[in-house]
């Protein structure tokens, strides 16, 4: 979510999580879902410091994702698709054509594809999805605890890669590869900063998302905070929803709750990221230090070129 920055300033003890008690393995869907009743959650904006209510309510067939800021009364909706994001910077940011923005989607998109949501109202009272704890498991939770996803009678259609894509940004390049099923898999060593590198590759339809990956957290170094403090930023970031890295140790009390949790959260991130095509991606996606960047700007090289994919 933050990508390699963060700021860290208070001393809270994060909350432990409590994880979601079924085994999740991204469903293969014929036919559309959405959830089956509204739900909420509260937190804060990890930007904008601020409170924020979060609804998910279902939603018929065709509507995609149409997140809704209630604190505006006109030009309010904001829909989520790959071709809506405006700002990768710090987070996945969508805007429409007024210039409406809602950030910091990508956690609850990955849950949105780790259960098969692919139609919700979204409605939210400031200009960002609450971080919560930095990770899914809590959006996976409230979606499960309010009775999971309804099928839908019409169809999906799911879309599969026809041949290799291949993008660059910074220090940073990905792959989408032809694939007979959805995999990712993500080279991290952020671009030097750590003194060591991980790998981590999922297939979301044979591993378990609650264990693997809906507990990575958003992470970032001590060192940049008053930078991003004195753009607006990070407002909201604490140790209750960041790993805080200085000098190459994690200043959170309780540690890591994986040894490779920062390069899992990048998988967590290009989840949801690559969720924005609103279906199953029949793909392989492989980053080297990718980030929200690349993950949009492989989906915009992908629908460039209609020899590239098609409906499956």
């Amino acid at each position: 979510m933050l990508h390699d920055v963060a700021i860290l300033e208070q001393t809270k003890t994060i909350k432990s999580t409590r994880l979601a008690p079924v085994k999740i393995l991204a469903p293969i869907h014929t036919t559309q879902h959405t959830v089956k009743k509204n739900i909420i959650c509260m937190g804060i904006g990890v930007h904008s410091g601020e409170s924020v209510t979060l609804r998910i309510k279902p939603a018929v067939a065709d509507t995609g994702y149409v997140f809704i800021r209630t604190d505006l009364t006109e030009n309010n909706r904001v829909p989520a698709r790959w071709d809506t994001v405006a700002d990768t910077s710090m987070c996945t940011k969508i805007a429409n054509e007024a210039g409406t923005t809602v950030g910091t989607i990508e956690h609850l998109m990955a849950a949105f594809r780790a259960l098969g949501v692919h139609n919700a109202i979204i409605e939210l009272d400031g200009p960002e999805v609450p971080i919560m704890d930095g990770s899914s498991i809590e959006f996976i939770e409230a979606i499960l605890a309010s009775g999971g996803v309804k099928p839908l009678a019409t169809p999906l259609k799911q879309i599969r890669v026809l041949k290799p894509i291949h993008v660059v940004q910074g220090k940073g390049e990905a792959w989408l590869l032809p694939s007979d099923e959805p995999r990712i898999s993500i080279y991290f060593d952020g671009c030097g900063r750590f003194p060591q590198s991980w790998t981590f590759d999922y297939y979301p339809e044979k591993e378990d998302f609650t264990t693997l990956l809906s507990e990575a957290r958003t992470f970032g170094f001590l060192e940049d905070g008053n930078k991003l403090r004195a753009m607006g930023l990070a407002q909201g970031a604490d140790l209750c929803n960041t790993i805080v890295i200085d000098d190459n140790k994690v200043l959170n009390a309780e540690g890591l709750r994986f040894d490779d949790e920062f390069v899992r959260h990048k998988v967590l991130d290009a989840y949801g990221d690559l969720m924005l095509v609103g279906t199953r991606l029949l793909g392989h996606f492989d980053g080297r230090n990718s980030g929200h960047g690349l993950n949009n700007l492989i989906l915009r090289a992908l629908f460039a070129d209609p020899n590239a994919w098609v409906y499956a």
